[in-house]
């Protein structure tokens, strides 16, 4: 494989403290879109963290949950492949990247367990941190970083989409960032993002959300200063079954994204990155995926099995489980009701999600009353003997 630099996908906001411009907790997120507010969510589930640079500083993240109201947040697991460290303050700024997925899933699923998996910054060990995390059973997958599809090796792309369908088949859902870059993905004419362009993931698109109250949310676009969410159409993808009557521009290749939240950096995520720069707001799909995993941790506790591949069942789904962005664009694609390449299908209504998923219970047949056999009368035989005052029934005078 090629030693691809793959990159991360967050930004600033302009604005970076909490004090001024808008912006919002995980736990107010979390509430806006249907997730309850419980120490408990995501229970018995482990969510893991991909990062191909940086680190996390865990008692900054005790504090920031603790702020939060849950005190009781495990201390991250930390997994070293092939010798990467963890490494809270890098001089590279790979260090908000980590804290930034910390900080989304602990915050809205602090009943989870919280894994990192820490790889160096190439194709190779990209894989190895994916696969190492199938192996341990990881019940969510979290990737924040990937690339333009077309900047992939084919034989990377294949080896990847083979670790994500193994995941499939394991029961693992693996949500990854679209990009920040639009519809061009940073580079020139129209390209999409990989990891996320996989059909065995979900892929997370971004929002702007200016106002909670009243709901406002829009795609995120700030112009070629902010970024904007990716989305497109594959070139490496074929059109995946669940897709099939999706509209996907063309309805032959892949759609990118299949899903959205909150993404732009000036109505972004206030999280913290260090000991020393207090609140921090910060966007991008970066914290779509996160936020996707805490989401997809969430129901599969609640359900009793987990969800897998939801993009695989969210297509299928009644109206009203998702809440279609209808205005906004990335450059190539404009949104519009139903699917589109700007936020997929739109974002969660987690209780109507949970509830399209719920399997529909069979009633068991009452079985019929039966209908009582007839006693038969009791048959008595009179047996009379003689004649005129001298007769008797049954041995008895009368």
């Amino acid at each position: 494989m090629s030693k691809l630099k793959i990159r991360p996908y967050y930004k600033f906001s302009r604005i970076r403290s909490h004090v001024t411009g808008v912006n919002y907790t995980p736990k107010q997120l979390a509430a806006f879109y249907g997730l309850p507010m419980s120490a408990a969510v995501g229970a018995g589930k482990k969510i893991a963290v991909i990062e191909l640079g940086g680190g996390f500083d865990q008692a900054v993240l005790t504090a920031y949950f603790k702020s939060l109201g849950y005190p009781a947040v495990a201390p991250v697991v930390f997994h070293s492949i092939s010798g990467a460290t963890n490494q809270p303050g890098d001089t590279a700024g790979d260090y908000v990247e980590v804290m930034l997925d910390l900080c989304v899933v602990g915050g809205m699923a602090p009943g989870a367990a919280l894994h990192c998996y820490m790889a160096p910054n190439t194709d190779d060990g990209f894989l190895a941190a994916i696969q190492q995390a199938i192996t341990d059973k990881m019940d969510c997958i979290s990737i924040s970083w990937g690339g333009p599809e077309d900047d992939w090796p084919s034989a990377s792309i294949t080896a990847f989409n083979n670790a994500f369908q193994a995941a499939t088949a394991a029961g693992i859902t693996v949500t990854c960032a679209a990009g920040d870059n639009g519809s061009s993905d940073g580079e020139t004419g129209k390209h999409v993002d990989f990891p996320a362009s996989s059909p065995n993931v979900v892929g997370c698109g971004g929002t702007s959300l200016p106002s909670l109250s009243p709901n406002s949310e829009v795609v995120w676009n700030d112009g070629s200063s902010g970024g904007a969410t990716g989305g497109g159409v594959s070139a490496k993808f074929s059109l995946p079954s669940y897709q099939a009557k999706a509209g996907v521009p063309g309805n032959k290749m892949r759609g990118v994204p299949d899903v959205a939240g909150c993404a732009d950096p000036n109505t972004g995520w206030n999280i913290v990155v260090d000991s020393t720069s207090g609140p921090t707001v910060v966007g991008g799909t970066s914290a779509v995926a996160p936020m996707w995993a805490a989401i997809a941790a969430y129901l599969s506790a609640t359900l009793g099995a987990n969800v897998g591949n939801l993009s695989a069942a969210i297509y299928a789904l009644a109206a009203g489980a998702m809440r279609d962005i209808t205005s906004g664009n990335n450059g190539t694609y404009v949104a519009k009701s139903g699917y589109d390449c700007c936020t997929g299908l739109g974002v969660p209504v987690v209780t109507k999600l949970l509830g399209s998923l719920q399997p529909v219970p069979v009633p068991t047949p009452t079985p019929p009353t039966p209908t009582p056999t007839p006693t038969p009368p009791t048959t008595r035989t009179i047996v009379v003997t003689g004649t005129g005052i001298g007769v008797t029934v049954d041995g008895k005078s009368v």
